[in-house]
């Protein structure tokens, strides 16, 4: 499939221009819009490129480090599966990333506290695995 760099380099420019004025906080899942990307990182979809992501640390109102999510579950370490909606979806641990908050575009909802601190945990476990 062809990738529209092209379209999202339009919609990142209006997204740096953009201001964010929302409020964000740990263990918040919201749309990002995370674009069109290189090889098998995990692209946005539809008009904004957004896909899901859970806000594992905030740095300060402008940058938040976050996980995206998948509808396409896998089993592998690097795929955390959750519930949502009455279904199965993931976080895909190892395309952690650091993004600007300007990026989140709605809130969808805020992970339960024990479920975040297994995510937490499983991070940890992925980080000190490459050393």
């Amino acid at each position: 499939m062809q990738k529209d760099f092209d379209r999202w380099n339009k919609a990142k420019k209006e997204i740096d221009r953009s201001a964010f004025t929302q409020f964000v906080h740990i263990r918040e899942v919201w749309w990002c819009s995370l674009g069109v990307n290189v090889g098998r990182e995990e692209d946005g979809n539809q008009e904004f490129f957004e896909r899901p992501v859970l806000v594992l640390n905030k740095f300060n109102e402008n940058m938040v480090l976050a996980i995206p999510m998948t509808s396409t579950v896998r089993n592998t370490p690097y795929h955390f599966r959750i519930p949502y909606n009455g279904a199965e979806v993931a976080l895909v641990l190892s395309q952690l990333r650091l993004v600007s908050a300007k990026r989140l575009r709605r809130r969808m909802f805020q992970m339960p506290e024990p479920l975040f601190d297994e995510v937490r945990h499983a991070v940890q476990r992925m980080i000190a695995s490459g050393f």
